[in-house]
């Protein structure tokens, strides 16, 4: 073929890639977005079916939970081929640009060669769930099983489509890497089982470690690891692991995920986060620091409706930067503050990683729900005390009377929401997973007859970001799920339980390594993840020396949620510098007193349990 030829068919080589993925993507998001509705169908018919009409319908959380393992595969496909599984970028953005393309080649080589090891267990895997009968409608395993194998043969197909587009150089220097790992790995075998459970460092030290710092998603980092550790050290098969993926995804609690994801979405877009934040202005903005004051307030109530900190921050900051800006106020303060505020409103219910934390330790989530309100309450306190110290915005007039009576009037239908959705679980009108049915139906109904703003063409991107956003988080969670397992079985939670356990102060020395340990975490791993793979180790060591777990859940959430937001790995605090256009480095000279706050604070909160437990019953 000559040069010509040849340049003239790469061209056409990508188009037909190009067609192949838009193909793929189609496809998978129009199925994504279908199961989406379903499940909130079936949920909500359920709720009313049960609370209305006293018949219960017996196969609804059947066919809810098959269904939802679907919507998590799909998603996590959806997710890998829009690049957005949770990833720490910081590493490699400070790379000269071109050393850039081999990390983006790795970053698709380590997700392809853990999907590749899990095809064959995986199709083993929907065999032998064939042999199992679902209770209520007497369908095979196999059906929900097979979500397992699809998803991971589409997120094989999409890595694939995404290795042609590299160029040849990049993605050949990416398997040379990990065919170098996987060689020194096979060699180093008799050693590392000779090693017993200091081989954990290279696997789930040094080889996450790695892979997360040069870009890798946290997911198949996690995977990965968790594959080469039985691979290196047992006998064990890998169908173990796609095992481990589906009851770490698969929990029927976690199907709050999508749920308060699109919640969260329809809040921002029928226009009730701005009613509530818009009310929230006229009543305190005059005040010194009363914007400040709105920040945290409109955190703290719509936190209590998404679960999602970036949508809570994407509702708020938008809607009261201007004006803040237009006050004189400080950008970098204004994104410290942001930032702090995320981290301040983990606990308020009904964060997501309240519903991962019960999911995987079998805490209550109606005491997680209990439990959480008041201590994001306190740190908010301590932050509108910080911050009016620190605010110097030009006076405003006082808002008329008549201009908040009707704001609160637009708002109210709003600020009614968080109040329905609390009560609706406390009083056990229903689970953590259906009540945010009951709010999605409230903000369609509410939202179009009454706020009129919902533009029915976003209705589809929605629906699709609801299953990106949500597979992101779930696949993650299975992979934590499996290193978890990996990591319970080597005897590694023993290990920690008595190391752990005789640290010098007792409870007290406990619960101070527990908050620095997930400050670290949550800066390296983000919430979820961390939760999920710590929790169930360290939950038994707090009943075991006495701490209360809704307290102990409470405490490690907000050191969790501190290390998110802090830099300079912190993911939460480029999410809030992002969100607010503030470049990173303006807001790094101006976060740490709200940092300081919060840990001082934190720390006041974890030497008193009251604050968690005082009102459960």
């Amino acid at each position: 073929m000559s040069h010509a030829a040849a340049l003239s068919a790469a061209p056409s080589g990508r188009r037909a890639l190009d067609a192949v993925e838009r193909a793929v993507g189609l496809v998978t998001e129009a199925t994504a977005a279908v199961l989406v509705v379903a499940e909130v169908v079936i949920l909500l018919l359920g709720v009313v079916s049960r609370f209305v009409f006293d018949a219960p319908l017996v196969w609804s959380d059947e066919v809810a939970s098959l269904l939802f393992l679907w919507l998590a595969m799909a998603g996590a496909a959806i997710a890998l081929r829009r690049g957005a599984h949770m990833r720490l970028s910081t590493v490699t953005a400070r790379l000269p640009a071109r050393w850039r393309p081999r990390f983006e080649a790795l970053g698709v080589g380590v997700p392809l060669l853990f999907l590749g090891l899990l095809v064959g267990p995986a199709r083993d895997y929907v065999e032998d769930q064939g042999f199992i009968e679902t209770p209520a409608l007497g369908w095979p395993g196999s059906v929900r099983a097979y979500a397992m194998l699809v998803g991971i043969g589409l997120m094989l197909l999409i890595s694939l489509l995404r290795l042609a587009r590299l160029g040849w150089r990049d993605a050949a220097a990416a398997a040379l890497a990990l065919g170098a790992v996987a060689a020194l790995l096979w060699v180093a075998s008799p050693a590392l089982t000779a090693m017993g459970n200091w081989n954990l460092l290279v696997f789930f030290v040094a080889l996450v470690g790695v892979g997360v710092l040069l870009g890798v998603p946290i997911a198949f980092a996690f995977g990965l690891a968790t594959a080469a550790y039985l691979l290196t050290t047992s006998s064990t098969p890998l169908a173990v692991v796609v095992g481990r993926l589906d009851e770490g995804m698969s929990s029927l609690i976690l199907l709050a995920v999508p749920l308060f994801v699109l919640l969260g979405l329809l809040v921002e877009a029928t226009g009730m986060a701005r009613a509530m934040v818009a009310f929230l202005a006229a009543l305190i903005g005059h005040v010194r620091g009363g914007l400040s004051y709105v920040l945290l307030g409109g955190m703290l109530l719509v936190s209590g409706i998404s679960g999602s900190k970036a949508a809570d921050m994407a509702a708020v900051a938008p809607v009261l930067f201007p004006d803040m800006k237009r006050r004189g106020l400080d950008e970098g303060e204004m994104v410290s503050l942001l930032a702090a505020s995320g981290a301040m409103a983990e606990t308020i219910p009904p964060s997501l990683v309240l519903i991962a934390i019960a999911s995987v330790t079998g805490v209550s989530v109606s005491a997680l729900f209990t439990g959480g309100l008041l201590p994001g309450l306190v740190l908010a306190a301590a932050l509108a005390f910080l911050a009016r110290g620190r605010t110097r915005e030009a006076a405003t007039a006082r808002a008329p009377l008549s201009a908040v009576g009707r704001t609160f009037l637009v708002g109210l239908p709003a600020l009614v929401l968080p109040v329905i959705i609390r009560t609706a679980v406390v009083e056990g009108v229903a689970t953590a997973t259906e009540v945010s049915t009951i709010g999605i139906a409230y903000c369609i109904i509410v939202g179009i007859l009454f706020y009129r703003q919902f533009d029915w063409r976003r209705a589809y991107p929605i629906l699709v970001e609801t299953a990106t956003l949500s597979g992101a988080i779930l696949f993650i969670i299975g992979a934590a799920t499996s290193m978890a397992w990996a990591l319970t079985q080597s005897g590694f939670s023993g290990a920690l339980a008595r190391a752990m356990g005789s640290v010098p102060g007792g409870q007290w020395g406990f619960l101070a390594i527990s908050v620095a340990a997930f400050i670290v975490l949550g800066s390296v791993l983000e919430g979820i993840p961390a939760m999920v793979l710590f929790g169930p180790l360290l939950f038994p060591i707090a009943r075991q020396i006495g701490v209360n777990e809704v307290h102990y859940a409470i405490v490690i959430i907000l050191a969790m949620g501190i290390g998110l937001f802090a830099p300079p790995f912190g993911l939460g605090y480029y999410t809030a510098c992002t969100i607010g256009r503030v470049h990173p480095d303006v807001a790094l000279r101006k976060i740490w007193p709200y940092l300081g706050v919060l840990t001082v604070t934190l720390l006041l909160i974890a030497a008193v349990p009251w604050f968690s437990t005082g009102f459960l019953p």
